[in-house]
């Protein structure tokens, strides 16, 4: 894409959207990137849209990120997010969050009124607690029901959950969220920003942490380079870092959209079994992008200068062959 700027891209998960989400799926979307891209259009800063998108997404329990966020295996919740300004490198993130409405805003908190980078648990949910952010049950009936019937296709033998995750993808892979909401953002000054929220992976053991909290895994942004939002299976994101990476790619001279294709080349080459779902959008100070993924589906979108309404897609470009 010709570069532009303002401009925002967003993501609400990559994986196999089931036929029933694809509607609100691609409506959640658009109001995202409207959301985000009001604020830039306003002279707002692309941190500030970031948050905002994510926000949006985090209200809509079709996500699988604040409202209708995924169940852990003893059917809880415990969300994840971060954000980073590209101009500053500043960043902040949160994890085992359970009833903070938007977990995005608290990792803004973590990273402007707090020396940190990453809090968890109880000292997280304190800080909320400090600023007054609005607190809500993020469980849902359309994911108890999901918890219901995954936790019925893996509750027979002895065999742990992770153990069984490939077998079970290949023949349930509609059942798995990984649906991680994301956004990225170029101002008109040419800053950039990333944000990333998750519920995390389906029946998780809980404790786990995935890519979305984690700088250069699950969120990135330099404005000597770029800014990137990952979603899929969080194991395989912090084991190659992949948001970092997909910076690093553009920091050398390659698009966005070249970027973020090799990576998940880079995925397919390293990862060898059907647990690998990943998908990537990304963003330079230009106001080029770039989106792409390995799995069946990403929903994603984008607004520039010269759209007058947000484009939506519930597929990207998709790469299933290795490097």
């Amino acid at each position: 894409m010709k570069a532009q700027r303002p401009t925002i891209v967003v993501h609400g998960g990559a994986g196999e959207w089931r036929r029933e989400r694809h509607e609100a799926g691609i409506a959640g979307v658009e109001k995202a990137a409207q959301s985000g891209f009001d604020i830039l259009k306003q002279d707002g800063t692309a941190l500030s849209a970031v948050e905002s998108s994510v926000m949006s997404m985090e209200d809509n329990e079709v996500f699988n990120a604040g409202l209708g966020s995924s169940l852990t295996y003893d059917k809880q919740v415990e969300m994840e997010a971060s954000i980073m300004d590209g101009g500053t490198l500043s960043a902040g993130a949160v994890g085992l969050v359970r009833k903070v409405r938007h977990p995005v805003h608290l990792a803004r908190l973590v990273m402007e009124k707090t020396d940190h980078i990453f809090l968890v648990g109880k000292s997280a949910e304190r800080l909320a607690k400090i600023f007054k952010l609005e607190e809500r049950d993020p469980t849902t009936k359309l994911r108890e029901r999901y918890w219901r019937e995954l936790r019925g296709k893996i509750s027979r033998g002895n065999l742990t959950y992770l153990r069984r995750l490939d077998e079970l993808l290949k023949s349930h892979p509609s059942f798995f969220d990984f649906d991680t909401v994301g956004a990225v953002a170029v101002d008109k000054e040419g800053n950039v920003a990333a944000a990333t929220s998750t519920g995390g992976i389906s029946l998780k053991i809980p404790g786990r942490i995935g890519d979305s909290p984690l700088v250069g895994c699950g969120t990135y942004a330099d404005n000597e380079a770029g800014a990137c939002s990952a979603t899929g299976i969080g194991e395989i994101a912090i084991k190659l870092v992949v948001t970092k990476s997909t910076c690093d790619l553009m920091r050398q001279g390659l698009p966005p959209q070249s970027a973020a294709e090799n990576i998940i080349r880079e995925v397919n080459r390293r990862v060898h079994d059907a647990a690998k779902h990943m998908g990537l959008i990304a963003i330079d100070s230009q106001g080029r992008i770039g989106a792409s993924h390995n799995s069946m589906h990403m929903c994603w979108a984008y607004m520039t200068p010269k759209t007058r309404k947000p484009r939506a897609f519930l597929k990207a470009k998709i790469i299933q062959k290795p490097a």
